[in-house]
């Protein structure tokens, strides 16, 4: 392993450790005042395909952004695995089935119409002040992007985290992609990253 990804590796677990303390009832509240926040401070137009994501462990609970943003006009969408390298985003539709996608999250069925989004929800585990990232380490983010650029769509990226999140400096690599806005408890974040 290179001494670049030792570092992430290393930061990207005491960032989660950090993530995990954080107390679950706290969580709940911060994730209804970002849903606040977003609502706020997220504009688009009516029926921009927005990703977002299922929640596992002790991430921020983003539904109630999402929820937020589609009573904005947003056509919502979460990404389903298909295999060890991709995931696609599939659209969620109240009241349509939903089935265990790995890692503890779930995801729309596979008769879920496939989306492009324009605006993403990113997970991540890390993050520093220049909006570069780590996320949990599989890239399927990564890959997710670059697909979506190779069609010639370029999605507004916005990070979710909670402050405790940030680190000093995120080791960077070639096919990193960088995060412009970050969401976190005390606001919508923009990096410059011209």
């Amino acid at each position: 392993m290179s001494p670049s990804k030792d570092l992430k590796k290393q930061l990207r677990k005491e960032a989660l450790a950090r993530r995990d303390a954080l107390d679950e009832f706290w969580r709940v509240e911060i994730a209804l005042e970002m849903a606040e926040t977003g609502k706020e401070k997220i504009d688009f137009e009516p029926g921009r395909v927005v990703s977002g994501f299922w929640p596992m462990r002790s991430e921020v609970d983003v539904r109630p952004l999402m929820f937020a943003l589609r009573e904005k006009g947003a056509r919502l969408c979460l990404p389903a695995i298909l295999d060890k390298t991709t995931i696609v985003f599939r659209e969620l539709v109240r009241g349509a089935p939903m089935v265990e996608m790995g890692f503890g999250t779930v995801g729309p069925h596979e008769e879920a119409e496939v989306l492009d989004p324009t605006l993403m929800l990113v997970p991540l585990a890390a993050f520093d002040a220049r909006g570069h990232r780590i996320g949990y380490g599989a890239g399927y983010y990564d890959r997710a992007i670059a697909r979506l650029a190779d069609k010639g769509i370029t999605p507004r990226l916005i990070g979710i985290a909670f402050d405790c999140q940030e680190v000093e400096r995120v080791p960077e690599e070639n096919h990193d992609v960088i995060i412009a806005e970050i969401l976190t408890e005390s606001g919508l974040r923009r990096f410059d990253i011209a």
